[in-house]
């Protein structure tokens, strides 16, 4: 199992402390890192100001919100960070949810996995640097009725890019496991993660050609220290904000896996809490075991332990979300989280 890092969305006045975890963990031998965007920075910046800062870490998109950019967009993008980077991009797409969609793209949000579809079909021919013509229910491309012709990537890159699919739910799992490289999963359990695997590989048993590796990767939030409870509560803001708020109350694909991981009743009082604007009762009305399930909390023995349930229950990667009071506190995190993995090397992993 491989360790990843993510610093969370950037252009949150702490730029500069991420960059120092992330050339932090690429001094430690960090496998990747993972940049976000949802309606402020956008992750193909971030990434091209991380990768010029670090040597060797890989450079993850995680992920680039399909309604932002064109597929051919995308590609373009996606060839310039892998070639600038010296081959180490890693490109991650996710439909984001409806409320940034269509509030801040203006793209509608029906169909997400017709349109996810299409959307890798077209990325995937542009970077094979074949013409791209495309006619499918979302996406019609050169247009019918202009001057349009087919066009190729004029980019020399040939590398084979990997391509992940972000998913939470058991469709959209089906279809990373058919059309993806690997799948990005946040507030994975490991408990919970056969059920999650078992939809992935239902995806890949409709390959005519099953790929030849699949990376499961999953994001969790860390906190160290001795004091469970104050880690649970220092990253408790995490996934309040996105089993309360992310999305509208009929529409909110975290709280719902929240729910079939057997959270129900919990989940629906922290979304009413988050949706009221009472931020902190919500993030205090989380189910301590739902935190604990879903992050790596403690001294490296104890972080040492999760991870190890983690690698037993299949996963490839697992990506460490420090949280922490200041830079050092989380700086520390990262630390903890590499050595307990070199701790799960050592004994034969």
């Amino acid at each position: 199992m491989r360790l990843g890092l993510s610093c969370g969305f950037f252009g949150q006045g702490r730029d500069e402390e991420n960059l120092a975890l992330v050339q932090r963990a690429d001094e430690l031998g960090v496998d990747v890192v993972w940049a976000a965007e949802a309606y402020g920075p956008d992750a193909v910046s971030v990434l091209a100001w991380i990768g010029a800062r670090t040597e060797r870490i890989g450079l993850g998109a995680g992920v680039l919100q399909i309604p932002a950019r064109t597929p051919a967009a995308t590609a373009m993008a996606a060839v310039s960070l892998d070639s600038l980077s010296g081959g180490r991009f890693r490109l991650g797409l996710g439909v984001s949810g409806p409320q940034v969609s269509e509030g801040w793209h203006g793209v509608r949000f029906a169909r997400p996995l017709a349109r996810t579809r299409e959307y890798v079909d077209i990325v995937r021919m542009a970077l094979a640097h074949e013409p791209v013509t495309y006619q499918g229910q979302h996406f019609t491309l050169p247009l019918p009725d202009g001057p349009g012709k087919p066009l190729r990537l004029t980019h020399t890159h040939r590398r084979p890019i990997p391509l992940y699919l972000a998913a939470v739910g058991p469709k959209n799992l089906e279809l990373a496991g058919e059309i993806a490289d690997g799948w990005l999963g946040v507030f994975v359990a490991p408990d919970y993660f056969p059920e999650q695997r078992a939809q992935l590989e239902a995806g890949m048993a409709r390959r005519s050609t099953p790929p030849p590796a699949f990376d499961t990767t999953a994001t969790v939030a860390m906190a160290t220290g001795d004091d469970l409870e104050a880690c649970a509560r220092t990253v408790s803001p995490y996934p309040a904000l996105y089993v309360g708020g992310m999305g509208s109350r009929e529409q909110n694909f975290y709280n719902q896996l929240a729910c079939r991981m057997g959270y129900e009743k919990e989940a629906t009082l922290v979304q009413d809490l988050y949706l009221d604007r009472r931020w902190a009762e919500a993030a205090a009305a989380l189910p301590p075991q739902l935190i604990d399930d879903t992050s790596l909390l403690g001294d490296v023995d104890r972080v040492t332990e999760r991870m190890r349930r983690y690698r037993d229950a299949g996963l490839t990667t697992l990506t460490v979300a420090p949280w922490g009071r200041d830079r050092e506190a989380r700086m520390e995190a990262l630390e903890v989280a590499v050595q307990a993995h070199a701790r799960l090397a050592d004994d034969g992993a």
